[in-house]
């Protein structure tokens, strides 16, 4: 059986799913996030919420999930196996961190946001997009 157009359909169905999350918990705003790191301001903890949600959802489905010999739509599980931290990897995350600092856009929310774009909007994704255009240059 071909399973293409099933793992297709799961892709679009969980991209949906997490889209609508982050539009439904307000993370497509840029001024949440900034309202998260004003800690000595007008702090907002709604990302620390979102973010507990994710970690618990995950932790709980990872236990459900890794039982089953193999992935409905795939061959095998495809984990990480490299557990070392490295210059690239921690220099990385500090421009991701920075980047959605300054922006209040992850990558996720940013592409979530594309119906309403804006040109800050519009700037972060494209500084996004020369960003891994210069790492697959430089890796």
């Amino acid at each position: 059986m071909n399973k293409q157009p099933l793992t297709l359909l799961a892709s679009y169905v969980a991209g949906l799913l997490f889209s609508l999350g982050l539009a439904v918990s307000g993370m497509t705003d840029p001024a949440r996030v900034v309202g998260f790191l004003d800690v000595a301001g007008n702090w907002d903890p709604t990302l620390m919420f979102v973010l507990g949600g994710a970690v618990i959802t995950t932790f709980i489905g990872y236990r459900f999930v890794l039982k089953q010999p193999a992935p409905m739509l795939a061959g095998r599980f495809a984990l990480p196996s490299r557990r070392d931290l490295d210059t690239k990897l921690l220099g990385g995350a500090a421009l991701f961190g920075v980047g959605w600092g300054l922006s209040g856009y992850c990558p996720g929310p940013a592409i979530a946001s594309l119906g309403g774009a804006s040109i800050p909007l519009l700037a972060m994704l494209a500084t996004m997009v020369l960003g891994w255009l210069i790492a697959r240059r430089i890796a």
